[in-house]
């Protein structure tokens, strides 16, 4: 990367940042008025908070994504992103409406299985993950059914400060570093800075004791979003796009198969990953979010190594790191302040 190309990717990422913020900024008064989170026994806030500032994040992305396609094209000789960015159109929309009245969880299935759809068939034919071992149709159905678990994956985390930011801020690093050595398509690379920067423009915002949260708004579009950019990851390196995405799969699928064989109703609310136990069990948010940032830099920096070694055995080694490292996190945010 030159001097030129990074100037150009530091000014996608503060773009969106601006337009994110003032975007927060212009909706907030809002957000305040009709979309305000009420304390509860399973939330982790402490005082009724605006809800909804993702519709900020995505737009900031769409309008970035729009502006970069008229100036640089970037999608040229790329991959399309008009599927992925209508499908998060559509799930913050859906998450708007979730936000303002729950939603029965049959239509959230529907519509985050819709988003998908549109996403998944929208790739490349050409991208391919087990091109030896599955038909194409039967990789789309799998993937599909794949990112609506990561949609909701990134939602189920998605309850303390800052905390979707420390996942997705070291996820878009990891991406657009890539895309910078030619692994990915530049188009899936102006993506991730783009997003990159419109969760740096919430953040500001989200930072503890938060003036706002995403809201299903946020957490479900930036779902799809990660989503598209990993399942892009894993078409050149799957092993690269397991650690990008090592920590948000290893909480929520533990957690999930913890409640099931507890007998536990796992579409209720609860209070049972290993985020909200830290909290529970004496960590104060910042020192939760900043385990899980710097888990998620570890993470990105190993997925990274695993493009730049082309070497199964050192594919293997790389994951395993990544697991440990995964699971010692795990373990002391289960442990809490003990």
């Amino acid at each position: 990367m030159n001097w030129v190309e990074l100037a150009r990717a530091a000014g996608v990422v503060a773009g969106a940042a601006v337009l994110s913020a003032g975007l927060i900024v212009l909706l907030k008064p809002v957000l305040v008025r009709y979309l305000l989170a009420h304390p509860n026994a399973r939330s982790s806030h402490a005082q009724a908070t605006p809800q909804g500032a993702g519709i900020a994040v995505v737009l900031a992305v769409l309008i970035v994504a729009a502006a970069g396609w008229l100036v640089w094209r970037p999608a040229e000789g790329g991959t399309a992103l008009g599927p992925v960015l209508a499908g998060a159109f559509g799930l913050t929309v859906l998450g708007l409406a979730d936000d303002a009245r729950a939603l029965p969880v049959s239509w959230r299935l529907i519509g985050q299985a819709l988003a998908a759809i549109a996403m998944v068939f929208g790739l490349p034919e050409d991208l391919r993950l087990f091109p030896s071992l599955l038909p194409l149709l039967v990789e789309r159905v799998l993937l599909v059914i794949g990112t609506v678990w990561f949609v909701n994956a990134v939602n189920f985390l998605d309850g303390l400060d800052w905390i979707t930011a420390a996942q997705a801020v070291p996820m878009t690093i990891g991406v657009a570093v890539l895309a910078a050595l030619g692994t990915v398509p530049a188009s899936v690379g102006f993506l991730a800075l783009a997003l990159l920067g419109a969760t740096i423009g919430f953040a500001i915002f989200n930072k503890h004791p938060a003036q706002v949260f995403l809201g299903d708004a946020g957490s479900l579009p930036i779902g799809l979003l990660l989503a598209f950019l990993l399942i892009t990851v894993a078409g050149t390196d799957l092993a690269a796009a397991l650690l990008l995405a090592l920590y948000t799969i290893s909480d929520s699928t533990i957690t999930l198969l913890r409640r099931a064989y507890n007998r536990e109703h796992i579409f209720s609310a609860h209070r049972s990953h290993f985020y909200q136990r830290a909290t529970i069990n004496g960590l104060g948010a910042p020192q939760v979010t900043g385990r899980i940032f710097v888990l998620g830099l570890v993470l990105a920096s190993l997925a990274v190594a695993t493009v730049m070694t082309h070497s199964t055995t050192a594919d293997l080694l790389l994951l395993g790191l990544g697991a440990i490292a995964t699971g010692y996190v795990l373990h002391l945010l289960a442990r809490g302040a003990r």
